[in-house]
C-alpha cells in the first residue's frame, strides 16, 4: 500500500487577496475551482506548476470572525527556491518576512491569514 501526498488545504477570510499573495510571494497560479452551488464556499486550488501537490485554498460565507485561530502548534508548509537571494529580497519588499534563522540558512513568511510558510534554498 502506497499514499502520495495529493493538496494541503487552509481556510482564508479574504480569498482574491490569498490567491494574489499566492501567486505575487511564491509564483502559485489556481489550476480550478469549486463553488457551492448555495454560496456557502469556495475552494481554489493553486500550483506551483512544476509538483503535482497542490494548496488548497477554502472560503466558507458563514465564517462570522475576522482570522483563523491557528493555535500554538508550529504548522506550515515549505517552498524550495532557485534564487533565494532574490525571493528574500522580494519578500522583504513585500513585508511579508516574520522570522529568520540565519544560521539554519532559512526563514519564514506569513500570508494574509498569519500562516507561515518557510523559504529553503536550493542545496546541492
Amino acid at each position: 500500500m502506497k499514499f502520495q501526498f495529493v493538496h494541503n488545504n487552509i481556510n482564508v477570510i479574504d480569498l482574491e487577496k490569498s490567491i494574489h499573495f499566492y501567486e505575487e510571494a511564491l509564483g502559485l497560479h489556481e489550476t480550478r475551482r469549486s463553488e457551492a452551488a448555495d454560496g456557502s464556499f469556495i475552494i481554489v486550488y493553486l500550483s506551483d506548476g512544476i509538483t503535482s501537490h497542490e494548496l488548497e485554498l477554502t472560503w466558507l460565507r458563514d465564517w462570522e470572525k475576522d482570522h483563523y485561530d491557528l493555535g500554538d502548534n508550529e504548522f506550515h508548509l515549505a517552498f524550495r527556491v532557485d534564487d533565494f537571494k532574490a525571493a528574500h529580497q522580494k519578500h522583504e519588499e513585500m513585508g511579508c518576512i516574520c522570522f529568520e534563522n540565519p544560521k539554519m540558512g532559512i526563514y519564514f513568511i506569513t500570508d494574509p491569514d498569519d500562516y507561515w510558510l518557510e523559504i529553503l534554498p536550493t542545496r546541492a
